[in-house]
């Protein structure tokens, strides 16, 4: 999945309609329009930077005249006191943009810190760390983006991006009669496009049926480190293997361990901290042009 452009520009325009719609009164009231300086953007702890070129984006979206310089690329180890881009231009047009700029580049660099720690303690085994659709709405491709900046790996970006059969689905259709091979067949049969079909699975027995089902991909749900053991020694090598639910970085190692393909983590988009990053103007640098 690449940021798209067009995508990410519409995601700009509700989030800058949502702050300066109705102008910036502080600045306007207060500060020349012909006000000149440069801003530094300074990290305060330790993270990956995530949202640099968005960023630069909002800036831009308000003021085209605006220079924008981003100095560290997305992905990046970050550190307190790092200065991670540059902006100078109408100091006006600086104070409308911050808030903005600064959510996007806070809330993505906190979702790729978060990512980055789930990434070092699954070090040395097959597991790949995968985010989940428990997103912010309206903000999927760019978290979706800021996990990968942090070393992990995006799951399902909408409900067209593969099947997923779930306990609600499984629900439903036994409520009709019909097996768990049954459900897998008929969803390996009408897959769109030959699309990969994941099955959630609670016991043992439910995903040795789904694997002679012919299912892609297991999701051992919210099961122990004992009971996903068992079944990888089972099944491997005959299907992937998911661990999702009630995974934290206190047992994500222990996870690991257990031999599983994709360990998904929820967290890592709808509980990951803001990193703690500000824009300082730098008042040398205040003219009047």
């Amino acid at each position: 999945m690449a940021l798209l452009e067009e995508q990410v520009d519409h995601i700009i325009d509700l989030a800058l309609a949502e702050d300066i719609s109705h102008g910036d009164v502080t600045s306007e009231a207060l500060i020349p329009p012909e006000l000149k300086g440069k801003a530094s953007i300074l990290v305060k702890e330790d993270g990956i930077l995530a949202g640099g070129e968005v960023a630069k984006m909002v800036f831009l979206k308000v003021d085209p005249t605006l220079q924008v310089e981003v100095l560290v690329r997305d992905g990046t180890r970050v550190q307190p006191s790092d200065i991670v881009a540059n902006v100078s231009g109408s100091v006006v047009s600086l104070l409308r943009a911050e808030r903005v700029a600064l959510n996007f580049l806070q809330r993505l660099s906190g979702i790729a810190s978060q990512t980055a720690r789930y990434v070092a303690e699954t070090q040395g085994f097959v597991a790949n760390i995968s985010d989940t659709r428990k997103t912010t709405p309206g903000l999927r491709l760019l978290e979706k983006y800021a996990v990968r900046m942090g070393g992990g790996q995006n799951h399902r970006l909408h409900l067209g991006d593969g099947i997923l059969i779930k306990d609600n689905h499984l629900a439903v259709l036994r409520a009709l009669g019909m097996s768990l091979k049954d459900i897998v067949a008929k969803a390996k049969q009408n897959a769109p496009g030959g699309l990969e079909v994941e099955v959630e699975v609670n016991t043992t027995e439910e995903a040795l049926e789904a694997v002679e089902a012919g299912a892609d991909i297991i999701m051992l749900d919210n099961m122990s480190p004992d009971e996903m053991r068992h079944i990888v020694a089972l099944v491997s090598g005959k299907v992937r293997i998911e661990a999702s639910g009630g995974i934290t970085l206190d047992n994500v190692r222990v996870v690991a361990e257990v031999g599983v393909n994709i360990i998904s983590i929820g967290a890592l988009t709808h509980s990951s901290k803001a990193l703690d990053i500000s824009l300082e103007i730098e008042p040398e640098t205040i003219k009047l042009l």
